[in-house]
Protein backbone atom coordinates (compact mmCIF):
# COMPACT_ATOMS: atom_id res chain seq x y z
CA UNK A 1 0.00 0.00 0.00
CA UNK A 2 2.79 2.40 0.96
CA UNK A 3 4.74 1.51 -2.17
CA UNK A 4 1.71 2.23 -4.35
CA UNK A 5 0.75 5.47 -2.57
CA UNK A 6 4.24 7.00 -2.52
CA UNK A 7 5.39 5.35 -5.77
CA UNK A 8 8.52 4.12 -4.05
CA UNK A 9 9.49 1.48 -6.61
CA UNK A 10 8.61 3.82 -9.45
CA UNK A 11 11.14 6.30 -8.02
CA UNK A 12 13.86 3.61 -7.90
CA UNK A 13 13.82 3.40 -4.11
CA UNK A 14 12.82 0.88 -1.44
CA UNK A 15 10.77 1.09 1.74
CA UNK A 16 13.86 0.35 3.84
CA UNK A 17 15.83 3.12 2.12
CA UNK A 18 13.01 5.63 2.66
CA UNK A 19 12.69 4.79 6.36
CA UNK A 20 16.45 5.03 6.95
CA UNK A 21 16.47 8.34 5.07
CA UNK A 22 13.65 9.63 7.29
CA UNK A 23 15.45 8.63 10.49
CA UNK A 24 18.61 10.32 9.20
CA UNK A 25 16.76 13.56 8.49
CA UNK A 26 15.14 13.47 11.93
CA UNK A 27 18.50 12.95 13.66
CA UNK A 28 19.96 15.99 11.91
CA UNK A 29 17.08 18.32 12.89
CA UNK A 30 15.85 16.96 16.25
CA UNK A 31 18.03 19.55 18.00
CA UNK A 32 15.18 22.01 17.35
CA UNK A 33 13.20 20.30 20.15
CA UNK A 34 15.81 21.58 22.62
CA UNK A 35 16.76 24.85 20.95
CA UNK A 36 13.33 26.28 20.07
CA UNK A 37 11.90 26.08 23.62
CA UNK A 38 15.11 27.64 24.94
CA UNK A 39 14.86 30.60 22.55
CA UNK A 40 11.12 31.24 22.86
CA UNK A 41 11.24 30.94 26.65
CA UNK A 42 13.50 34.01 26.56
CA UNK A 43 10.46 35.83 25.16
CA UNK A 44 8.44 34.83 28.22
CA UNK A 45 6.72 31.74 26.80
CA UNK A 46 6.25 28.55 28.81
CA UNK A 47 9.23 26.36 27.91
CA UNK A 48 7.48 23.02 28.42
CA UNK A 49 4.48 24.08 26.36
CA UNK A 50 6.75 25.33 23.55
CA UNK A 51 8.38 21.88 23.40
CA UNK A 52 5.02 20.26 22.72
CA UNK A 53 4.04 22.96 20.21
CA UNK A 54 7.38 22.53 18.41
CA UNK A 55 7.02 18.76 18.09
CA UNK A 56 3.33 18.93 17.10
CA UNK A 57 3.83 21.63 14.47
CA UNK A 58 6.76 19.69 12.97
CA UNK A 59 4.68 16.52 12.95
CA UNK A 60 1.64 18.14 11.29
CA UNK A 61 3.57 20.14 8.68
CA UNK A 62 5.81 17.21 7.74
CA UNK A 63 2.77 14.96 7.54
CA UNK A 64 1.16 17.33 5.03
CA UNK A 65 4.41 17.35 3.04
CA UNK A 66 4.39 13.54 3.07
CA UNK A 67 0.76 12.86 2.23
CA UNK A 68 -0.07 15.84 -0.03
CA UNK A 69 3.17 16.88 -1.73
CA UNK A 70 4.70 13.39 -1.41
CA UNK A 71 8.19 14.87 -1.23
CA UNK A 72 11.06 13.81 1.09
CA UNK A 73 11.25 17.13 2.95
CA UNK A 74 10.76 17.75 6.67
CA UNK A 75 9.48 20.90 8.36
CA UNK A 76 9.77 22.43 11.84
CA UNK A 77 9.97 25.89 13.45
CA UNK A 78 12.80 27.63 11.62
CA UNK A 79 16.09 28.81 13.07
CA UNK A 80 16.57 32.55 12.59
CA UNK A 81 12.83 33.11 12.49
CA UNK A 82 12.55 31.98 16.13
CA UNK A 83 15.42 34.33 17.02
CA UNK A 84 13.65 37.19 15.24
CA UNK A 85 10.47 36.32 17.15
CA UNK A 86 12.13 36.36 20.58
CA UNK A 87 15.02 38.80 20.39
CA UNK A 88 13.78 41.38 17.89
CA UNK A 89 9.99 41.53 18.18
CA UNK A 90 9.64 40.79 21.90
CA UNK A 91 12.90 41.79 23.60
CA UNK A 92 14.01 44.41 21.07
CA UNK A 93 10.77 46.12 20.02
CA UNK A 94 9.07 45.55 23.36
CA UNK A 95 6.00 43.72 22.14
CA UNK A 96 4.39 40.74 23.83
CA UNK A 97 4.91 37.21 22.60
CA UNK A 98 1.18 37.18 21.88
CA UNK A 99 1.76 40.02 19.39
CA UNK A 100 4.55 38.03 17.74
CA UNK A 101 2.39 34.89 17.55
CA UNK A 102 -0.33 36.95 15.88
CA UNK A 103 2.16 38.07 13.22
CA UNK A 104 3.13 34.43 12.60
CA UNK A 105 -0.54 33.46 12.30
CA UNK A 106 -1.23 36.25 9.79
CA UNK A 107 1.89 35.23 7.87
CA UNK A 108 0.57 31.70 7.55
CA UNK A 109 -2.79 32.92 6.25
CA UNK A 110 -1.10 35.24 3.73
CA UNK A 111 1.11 32.36 2.59
CA UNK A 112 -1.94 30.23 1.98
CA UNK A 113 -3.39 33.01 -0.19
CA UNK A 114 -0.13 33.62 -2.08
CA UNK A 115 0.25 29.89 -2.67
CA UNK A 116 -3.29 29.59 -4.02
CA UNK A 117 -2.66 32.53 -6.38
CA UNK A 118 0.73 31.18 -7.54
CA UNK A 119 2.54 34.44 -6.72
CA UNK A 120 4.68 33.34 -3.77
CA UNK A 121 7.81 32.59 -5.81
CA UNK A 122 7.19 35.68 -7.96
CA UNK A 123 7.64 37.87 -4.88
CA UNK A 124 10.85 36.09 -3.87
CA UNK A 125 12.27 36.57 -7.37
CA UNK A 126 11.76 40.35 -7.16
CA UNK A 127 14.31 40.65 -4.35
CA UNK A 128 17.95 41.13 -5.50
CA UNK A 129 19.97 37.93 -5.41
CA UNK A 130 22.85 39.44 -3.42
CA UNK A 131 20.43 40.69 -0.77
CA UNK A 132 19.00 37.18 -0.50
CA UNK A 133 22.47 35.75 0.06
CA UNK A 134 23.29 38.52 2.55
CA UNK A 135 20.16 37.88 4.61
CA UNK A 136 21.15 34.25 5.12
CA UNK A 137 24.68 35.30 6.09
CA UNK A 138 23.45 38.01 8.46
CA UNK A 139 21.07 35.62 10.18
CA UNK A 140 23.94 33.16 10.54
CA UNK A 141 26.10 35.72 12.35
CA UNK A 142 23.13 36.81 14.46
CA UNK A 143 22.32 33.25 15.58
CA UNK A 144 25.98 32.53 16.32
CA UNK A 145 26.18 35.76 18.36
CA UNK A 146 23.19 34.63 20.44
CA UNK A 147 24.87 31.27 20.99
CA UNK A 148 28.12 32.91 22.11
CA UNK A 149 26.15 35.03 24.58
CA UNK A 150 24.33 31.97 25.93
CA UNK A 151 27.63 30.31 26.79
CA UNK A 152 28.95 33.45 28.51
CA UNK A 153 31.86 33.63 26.07
CA UNK A 154 30.65 37.07 24.93
CA UNK A 155 29.47 39.45 27.66
CA UNK A 156 28.40 43.08 27.81
CA UNK A 157 30.90 45.82 28.57
CA UNK A 158 29.96 49.46 29.30
CA UNK A 159 33.13 50.72 27.60
CA UNK A 160 33.17 48.60 24.45
CA UNK A 161 29.59 47.22 24.37
CA UNK A 162 30.88 43.63 24.19
CA UNK A 163 33.96 41.78 25.40
CA UNK A 164 35.30 38.30 26.15
CA UNK A 165 33.83 36.49 29.15
CA UNK A 166 35.76 34.51 31.75
CA UNK A 167 37.31 31.32 30.41
CA UNK A 168 37.03 29.91 33.94
CA UNK A 169 33.25 30.03 33.71
CA UNK A 170 31.90 26.43 33.48
CA UNK A 171 29.20 27.62 31.05
CA UNK A 172 31.86 28.84 28.62
CA UNK A 173 33.75 25.55 28.76
CA UNK A 174 30.55 23.54 28.25
CA UNK A 175 29.55 25.63 25.24
CA UNK A 176 32.98 25.42 23.63
CA UNK A 177 33.15 21.68 24.28
CA UNK A 178 29.83 21.28 22.49
CA UNK A 179 31.16 23.20 19.49
CA UNK A 180 34.34 21.10 19.31
CA UNK A 181 32.50 17.79 19.70
CA UNK A 182 29.95 18.77 17.07
CA UNK A 183 32.69 19.97 14.74
CA UNK A 184 34.59 16.69 15.12
CA UNK A 185 31.47 14.65 14.38
CA UNK A 186 30.58 16.80 11.36
CA UNK A 187 34.11 16.38 10.01
CA UNK A 188 33.67 12.62 10.34
CA UNK A 189 30.20 12.85 8.73
CA UNK A 190 28.42 11.37 11.77
CA UNK A 191 24.62 11.61 11.57
CA UNK A 192 22.99 13.61 14.33
CA UNK A 193 26.18 15.55 15.12
CA UNK A 194 24.30 18.58 16.48
CA UNK A 195 22.16 16.48 18.81
CA UNK A 196 25.16 14.48 20.05
CA UNK A 197 27.03 17.73 20.71
CA UNK A 198 24.10 19.08 22.74
CA UNK A 199 23.78 15.86 24.75
CA UNK A 200 27.53 15.73 25.41
CA UNK A 201 27.47 19.28 26.79
CA UNK A 202 24.42 18.43 28.88
CA UNK A 203 26.15 15.40 30.44
CA UNK A 204 29.31 17.42 31.22
CA UNK A 205 27.07 20.06 32.75
CA UNK A 206 25.92 17.51 35.34
CA UNK A 207 29.41 17.48 36.89
CA UNK A 208 29.77 21.28 37.16
CA UNK A 209 26.29 22.21 38.32
CA UNK A 210 25.06 23.67 35.03
CA UNK A 211 22.71 20.80 34.18
CA UNK A 212 20.16 20.10 36.89
CA UNK A 213 18.08 16.90 37.07
CA UNK A 214 14.65 17.64 38.61
CA UNK A 215 13.66 15.57 41.65
CA UNK A 216 10.59 14.28 39.81
CA UNK A 217 12.48 13.44 36.61
CA UNK A 218 10.95 10.75 34.41
CA UNK A 219 12.65 9.59 31.22
CA UNK A 220 9.30 9.06 29.49
CA UNK A 221 6.08 10.95 30.20
CA UNK A 222 2.98 12.38 28.59
CA UNK A 223 3.64 15.58 26.57
CA UNK A 224 3.39 18.87 28.52
CA UNK A 225 0.15 20.81 28.05
CA UNK A 226 0.12 23.61 25.45
CA UNK A 227 -2.66 25.45 27.29
CA UNK A 228 -0.40 28.39 28.39
CA UNK A 229 0.38 29.28 24.76
CA UNK A 230 -2.49 27.74 22.75
CA UNK A 231 -4.42 30.23 20.58
CA UNK A 232 -2.95 33.20 22.48
CA UNK A 233 -3.30 35.97 19.89
CA UNK A 234 -3.38 39.75 20.27
CA UNK A 235 -5.25 41.37 17.39
CA UNK A 236 -5.36 44.84 18.98
CA UNK A 237 -2.33 46.10 17.00
CA UNK A 238 -2.63 44.28 13.68
CA UNK A 239 -2.96 47.58 11.79
CA UNK A 240 0.14 49.18 13.35
CA UNK A 241 3.20 50.00 11.25
CA UNK A 242 5.39 47.80 13.41
CA UNK A 243 3.11 44.84 12.66
CA UNK A 244 3.59 45.55 8.95
CA UNK A 245 7.40 45.51 9.32
CA UNK A 246 7.35 42.36 11.48
CA UNK A 247 4.95 40.62 9.11
CA UNK A 248 7.06 41.54 6.07
CA UNK A 249 10.21 40.17 7.70
CA UNK A 250 8.54 36.89 8.64
CA UNK A 251 7.07 36.60 5.14
CA UNK A 252 10.22 37.35 3.21
CA UNK A 253 12.68 35.30 5.26
CA UNK A 254 10.34 32.29 5.28
CA UNK A 255 9.61 32.56 1.54
CA UNK A 256 13.27 32.77 0.67
CA UNK A 257 14.26 29.93 3.03
CA UNK A 258 11.56 27.63 1.68
CA UNK A 259 12.27 28.29 -2.01
CA UNK A 260 16.01 27.96 -1.47
CA UNK A 261 15.64 24.69 0.45
CA UNK A 262 13.16 23.12 -1.96
CA UNK A 263 15.26 23.96 -5.02
CA UNK A 264 18.59 23.08 -3.42
CA UNK A 265 17.55 19.74 -1.95
CA UNK A 266 15.54 18.75 -5.05
CA UNK A 267 18.59 19.46 -7.19
CA UNK A 268 20.73 17.29 -4.91
CA UNK A 269 18.17 14.48 -5.22
CA UNK A 270 18.01 14.89 -9.00
CA UNK A 271 14.27 15.56 -8.68
CA UNK A 272 14.03 18.76 -10.75
CA UNK A 273 12.10 18.48 -14.00
CA UNK A 274 13.56 19.37 -17.40
CA UNK A 275 12.80 23.06 -16.83
CA UNK A 276 14.56 23.07 -13.46
CA UNK A 277 11.34 23.22 -11.43
CA UNK A 278 10.55 21.39 -8.20
CA UNK A 279 7.81 18.78 -8.73
CA UNK A 280 4.53 19.54 -6.94
CA UNK A 281 6.05 22.75 -5.60
CA UNK A 282 2.63 24.34 -4.97
CA UNK A 283 1.73 21.46 -2.66
CA UNK A 284 5.08 21.83 -0.91
CA UNK A 285 4.34 25.53 -0.33
CA UNK A 286 0.93 24.48 0.96
CA UNK A 287 2.57 22.25 3.59
CA UNK A 288 4.77 25.15 4.67
CA UNK A 289 1.76 27.49 4.93
CA UNK A 290 -0.31 24.99 6.89
CA UNK A 291 2.62 24.36 9.23
CA UNK A 292 3.08 28.06 9.97
CA UNK A 293 -0.64 28.69 10.52
CA UNK A 294 -1.18 25.64 12.73
CA UNK A 295 2.13 26.27 14.51
CA UNK A 296 1.02 29.77 15.50
CA UNK A 297 -2.25 28.38 16.87
CA UNK A 298 -0.33 25.78 18.86
CA UNK A 299 2.08 28.42 20.12
CA UNK A 300 5.35 28.43 18.18
CA UNK A 301 7.24 30.57 15.69
CA UNK A 302 7.24 30.20 11.90
CA UNK A 303 7.45 26.64 10.53
CA UNK A 304 9.58 26.19 7.44
CA UNK A 305 11.14 23.50 5.26
CA UNK A 306 14.45 22.32 6.72
CA UNK A 307 17.64 22.25 4.69
CA UNK A 308 18.63 19.28 6.89
CA UNK A 309 16.29 17.31 4.63
CA UNK A 310 19.34 17.04 2.37
CA UNK A 311 20.79 14.50 4.83
CA UNK A 312 17.90 12.13 4.18
CA UNK A 313 18.05 12.73 0.46
CA UNK A 314 21.75 11.87 0.56
CA UNK A 315 20.76 8.54 2.14
CA UNK A 316 18.49 7.81 -0.84
CA UNK A 317 15.16 9.34 0.24
CA UNK A 318 13.08 10.28 -2.79
CA UNK A 319 9.43 10.11 -1.78
CA UNK A 320 6.93 11.23 0.83
CA UNK A 321 7.69 8.05 2.78
CA UNK A 322 10.86 9.74 4.01
CA UNK A 323 8.83 12.69 5.31
CA UNK A 324 6.25 10.33 6.84
CA UNK A 325 9.03 8.64 8.81
CA UNK A 326 10.22 12.01 10.12
CA UNK A 327 6.65 12.87 11.19
CA UNK A 328 6.36 9.59 13.10
CA UNK A 329 9.69 10.26 14.84
CA UNK A 330 8.50 13.70 15.99
CA UNK A 331 5.37 12.00 17.30
CA UNK A 332 7.47 9.60 19.36
CA UNK A 333 9.68 12.46 20.60
CA UNK A 334 6.64 14.05 22.24
CA UNK A 335 6.93 11.49 25.03
CA UNK A 336 10.54 12.37 25.86
CA UNK A 337 9.89 15.96 26.96
CA UNK A 338 11.67 15.60 30.36
CA UNK A 339 14.91 14.70 28.60
CA UNK A 340 14.78 17.68 26.26
CA UNK A 341 13.64 20.10 28.98
CA UNK A 342 16.62 19.16 31.15
CA UNK A 343 19.05 20.49 28.51
CA UNK A 344 20.44 23.89 29.64
CA UNK A 345 20.86 26.92 27.30
CA UNK A 346 24.63 26.54 27.55
CA UNK A 347 24.34 23.15 25.85
CA UNK A 348 22.02 24.29 23.05
CA UNK A 349 24.39 27.20 22.38
CA UNK A 350 26.73 24.90 20.45
CA UNK A 351 23.92 24.14 17.98
CA UNK A 352 23.25 27.86 17.53
CA UNK A 353 26.90 28.54 16.75
CA UNK A 354 27.21 25.65 14.28
CA UNK A 355 23.90 26.49 12.56
CA UNK A 356 25.25 30.02 12.25
CA UNK A 357 28.21 28.57 10.36
CA UNK A 358 25.86 26.63 8.06
CA UNK A 359 23.93 29.79 7.22
CA UNK A 360 26.89 31.94 6.19
CA UNK A 361 27.91 29.70 3.25
CA UNK A 362 26.11 31.96 0.67
CA UNK A 363 28.70 34.66 1.43
CA UNK A 364 30.83 33.08 -1.30
CA UNK A 365 28.11 33.91 -3.85
CA UNK A 366 27.91 37.65 -3.07
CA UNK A 367 29.28 39.96 -5.79
CA UNK A 368 31.85 42.13 -4.01
CA UNK A 369 33.15 43.81 -7.16
CA UNK A 370 30.00 45.83 -7.86
CA UNK A 371 29.69 48.32 -4.98
CA UNK A 372 25.98 48.93 -5.66
CA UNK A 373 25.56 45.26 -4.81
CA UNK A 374 28.34 44.78 -2.24
CA UNK A 375 27.50 47.71 0.06
CA UNK A 376 23.80 46.79 0.51
CA UNK A 377 24.83 43.17 1.12
CA UNK A 378 27.45 44.25 3.66
CA UNK A 379 24.99 46.50 5.52
CA UNK A 380 22.44 43.70 5.60
CA UNK A 381 24.98 41.33 7.14
CA UNK A 382 26.62 43.62 9.67
CA UNK A 383 23.49 45.39 10.92
CA UNK A 384 21.73 42.18 11.97
CA UNK A 385 24.06 41.21 14.84
CA UNK A 386 25.02 44.80 15.72
CA UNK A 387 21.42 46.02 16.03
CA UNK A 388 20.30 42.65 17.41
CA UNK A 389 17.60 42.65 14.76
CA UNK A 390 17.11 40.69 11.54
CA UNK A 391 14.51 43.25 10.46
CA UNK A 392 16.89 46.21 10.76
CA UNK A 393 19.49 44.39 8.68
CA UNK A 394 16.93 43.87 5.90
CA UNK A 395 15.83 47.52 6.14
CA UNK A 396 19.37 48.89 5.74
CA UNK A 397 20.15 46.48 2.91
CA UNK A 398 16.98 47.17 0.92
CA UNK A 399 17.14 50.96 1.33
CA UNK A 400 20.82 51.24 0.42
CA UNK A 401 20.26 49.04 -2.64
CA UNK A 402 17.50 51.25 -4.04
CA UNK A 403 19.34 54.51 -3.24
CA UNK A 404 22.67 53.39 -4.74
CA UNK A 405 21.04 52.04 -7.91
CA UNK A 406 19.10 55.27 -8.39
CA UNK A 407 22.11 57.54 -7.79
CA UNK A 408 24.27 55.56 -10.22
CA UNK A 409 21.66 55.67 -12.99
CA UNK A 410 20.89 51.95 -12.80
CA UNK A 411 17.22 52.26 -11.91
CA UNK A 412 16.25 49.62 -14.47
CA UNK A 413 17.78 46.99 -12.18
CA UNK A 414 15.26 47.82 -9.47
CA UNK A 415 12.09 45.72 -9.49
CA UNK A 416 8.82 47.64 -8.81
CA UNK A 417 8.24 45.90 -5.49
CA UNK A 418 11.60 47.20 -4.24
CA UNK A 419 10.36 50.80 -4.61
CA UNK A 420 7.30 49.97 -2.52
CA UNK A 421 9.44 48.32 0.16
CA UNK A 422 11.88 51.25 0.22
CA UNK A 423 9.08 53.79 0.68
CA UNK A 424 7.60 51.79 3.55
CA UNK A 425 10.98 51.59 5.27
CA UNK A 426 11.59 55.35 4.86
CA UNK A 427 8.18 56.03 6.41
CA UNK A 428 9.11 53.72 9.28
CA UNK A 429 12.36 55.58 9.93
CA UNK A 430 11.36 59.20 9.50
CA UNK A 431 7.59 59.55 9.95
Amino acid sequence: MLDKFFKITENNSTLKTEIIAGITTFMTMVYILAVNPSILSDAGMDKDAVFTATALSALIATLVMALVAKLPFALAPGMGLNAFFAYTVVLGMGYTWQFALTAVFLEGLIFLLLTALNIRELIVNSIPLNIKHAISVGIGFFIAFIGLQSTGLIVDNPATLVSLGSMKNPSVLIGLTGVLVTGLLLARKVKGALLIGILTSTIIGLFVGVTVIPDDFQFVSLPPSIEPIFFKFDFSQIFSFDMLIVLFTFLFVDMFDTVRTLVGVSSKADMLDKDGNVPRVKKAFFADSIGTTVGAILGTSTVTTYVESAAGVAEGGKTGMTALTVAVMFGLALFFAPLFMMIPPEATASALIIVGLFMISPIMKIDLNDFTEAIPAFLTIIMMPLTYSIAQGIVFGMLSYVILKLLTGRHKEIKPIMYIIAVLFIIKFFV
